[in-house]
Formats: structure tokens, C-alpha cells, sequence
């Protein structure tokens, strides 16, 4: 096992997505590198009201304690009292145009230490996609790149990965899915030197589809016609993201308890959001179509 080769893999990750991110958007991200004043730190890059990204960040971590949070060993008791090791990168870009939808990419590695035990490792991350208006040629496309990005570590490795994402971005408040689902891992661990190899291969193999997946979908549409209607749905639509990311998601809650950077953890989050009371679309409509077409699990490819 070796993090320095993990840890030099996603710091290259981070540079390489947001070096395309830029040439298709037009504008720098900021770059800002930050310490954790309990142990360890991070680059986050950023761009808001860029040419193309609303607001888009693209972070990478790596953080140590001594003692794991509450919502860590709550779901892990056997790694209480030992020190922790933590590194990844995440993204989130939202689009100015509804017709591009938001996507989501992490890939992250964990390490959990003890005097006198064996170290517990792990790997997790994957990718979704959340758009505003469904396109069937885009949904089929992204998830036929994740499963191509899985097809080397098992027969069945696709199906399962792409099951559990549907299941983790749903928000059980509104029995809703947060978008059209991608692939979810979590707590990927094997015995061995040939174990490890195989866990942070397929977990490369995550990050290094990410642009392939995404970017031909922001081709795509980058110039499509929209107007107020079509904001107004996609900043109703962001605040189910919203609700997502602060209610549900294991990412923040871990992050915000073990004393992580607010600024890099709530990147994710859209500038531009609305909530109405019990709103429903048009009858007909190409926002209903997202609802009874796109948001129901499926078979894509």
C-alpha cells in the first residue's frame, strides 16, 4: 500500500480536469491552497461567473486526526479511537445554461491507523449527472462511459456500483431522485498488495473517464436558445442539490464535523437557487418530461 503514489495521482487529477475546465470555459479558476489547523489541507480551484460555469470548483484534500467524527464511527464503531488519513478530490460544475446539466465527480482514499493493529484502508467515489432538461443521447452517453470506465474490475462490477448510486442520491424526504444517477462506491478495500493495486486502479479509472463522460455532453448544448422559464426551472430544480448535499450526503457531514474547510466544502452549492411551496410542473411540459422520463431509475445502456 502506498498513499504518496495515491496522493500524487489525484493532486495530477485535480490539474488535469481543471486545465480542460478552463480551455472550455475561457476563464482561470482561482487557486486557493489552504491549511487545516488540525492536521493537513488542500488546493481548492474555483471559477464563479465564468464564460461558460456559473460556478464550478474542482477541490483537492488531504487531511489527518487522531480521533475519527461521530458520523464516521457511528457506521465504522471498530475504527473509533484511531488516528485517520484522508485524501480525494471532488468536483461540482454548475452550467449557466439549464440545457448542460450539473455534474458531480469524487474519488477519495482513507486510511484508519492504530498502534499495534493492521492499518483499515478503503477507497470510494464515483459520478452523477443532474440535468434540467432530460436528453436521452446525453443520459445513454454518460452512463455508457461509467460502465466502460468499470468494465475492467468485473463483470458485474457496473451494474452494482451503477444500483448503489441510484439508491445514495435520493432524497427520501421528497422520494425523489437528486438527477439520473451514474456510479456510487464506497468502503472498497481487498487483502494484498494485488488487492490495493486492483482498488486504486479501478478508482483511477473513475476519475480519468470523468471529461470523457461530461465534456461532450457541455458540447453539445453549450449554445442552446434558453430564456427566463428555463433559469427559473434550473434554480428550482438547484434547490434539490441544495437539499441533497446539506441533508444527505455522508461527504458534507464528515467534512463539517471533523473541523474540514467550510469555503472547499460548500462549493458544491449553486449561486443561484429558488424553493417554491408545493409547486408542480405544467402538464405536457418539458419540465414534466424530467420528472416522469429522467428521474426514474433505469437501464440507460
Amino acid at each position: 500500500m502506498n498513499s504518496g503514489e495515491v496522493k500524487d495521482y489525484l493532486k495530477g487529477l485535480q490539474e488535469r480536469i481543471v486545465a480542460v475546465l478552463e480551455g472550455f470555459d475561457g476563464q482561470t479558476f482561482r487557486r486557493d491552497e489552504w491549511a487545516r489547523p488540525a492536521g493537513g489541507g488542500g488546493i481548492t480551484r474555483i471559477t464563479e461567473e465564468g464564460d461558460f460555469f456559473e460556478r464550478g470548483g474542482v477541490g483537492f484534500s488531504h487531511v489527518v486526526g487522531d480521533s475519527l467524527p461521530l458520523s464516521a464511527t457511528a457506521q465504522r464503531p471498530e475504527l473509533a479511537g484511531r488516528a485517520w488519513e484522508a485524501m480525494g478530490v471532488s468536483l461540482v460544475l454548475h452550467p449557466r445554461n439549464p440545457y448542460c446539466p450539473t455534474a458531480h465527480m469524487n474519488v477519495r482514499f482513507f486510511i484508519a491507523t492504530k498502534e499495534g493493529a493492521t492499518p483499515v484502508w478503503w477507497f470510494g467515489g464515483g459520478t452523477d449527472l443532474t440535468p434540467y432538461y432530460g436528453f436521452e443521447e446525453d443520459v445513454r452517453h454518460f452512463h455508457g462511459i461509467c460502465k466502460e470506465a468499470l468494465a475492467p474490475f468485473g463483470e458485474d462490477t457496473h451494474r452494482r456500483y451503477k444500483d448503489w448510486c441510484d439508491r445514495y442520491f435520493f432524497l427520501k424526504h421528497r422520494n425523489e431522485a437528486r438527477g439520473v444517477g451514474g456510479i456510487f462506491y464506497d468502503d472498497l478495500n481487498a487483502p494484498g498488495e494485488a488487492g490495493f493495486k486492483h482498488c486504486f486502479g479501478l478508482t483511477r479509472s473513475v476519475g480519468d473517464h470523468f471529461i470523457p463522460a461530461y465534456l461532450p455532453i457541455l458540447e453539445r448544448h453549450r449554445d442552446d436558445a434558453y430564456g427566463e422559464r428555463e433559469r427559473d426551472f434550473q434554480a428550482y430544480r438547484r434547490g434539490r442539490y441544495v437539499e441533497f448535499n446539506l441533508v444527505w450526503d455522508r461527504g458534507t457531514l464528515f467534512g463539517l464535523q471533523s473541523g474540514g474547510r467550510t469555503e472547499s466544502i460548500l462549493m458544491s452549492l449553486p449561486p443561484v437557487v429558488k424553493w417554491r411551496y408545493d409547486w408542480q410542473p405544467e402538464p405536457g411540459s418539458a419540465e414534466e418530461k424530467l420528472y416522469t422520463d429522467f428521474l426514474k431509475p433505469r437501464d440507460w445502456v
